[in-house]
């Protein structure tokens, strides 16, 4: 009842996620490797961090 309000912090992640994979297909579409690199990390990390969540759950 009472985490009702709660904002589920796997589905911000997932959001994210997906945000961050585009940005990095679209970098990687104009040639920019080293943006879509930096971006993919940043992809797995949170990738990562949703695992946990999920595991913990």
């Amino acid at each position: 009842m009472f985490g009702l309000f709660k904002k589920d912090p796997i589905k911000k992640l997932n959001d994210e996620y997906t945000q961050l994979l585009n940005r990095a297909m679209q970098a990687q579409r104009s040639g920019d490797i080293r943006t879509y690199s930096e971006l993919s990390q940043k992809a797995e990390d949170i990738s990562k961090k949703i695992e946990t969540l999920e595991a913990q759950r």
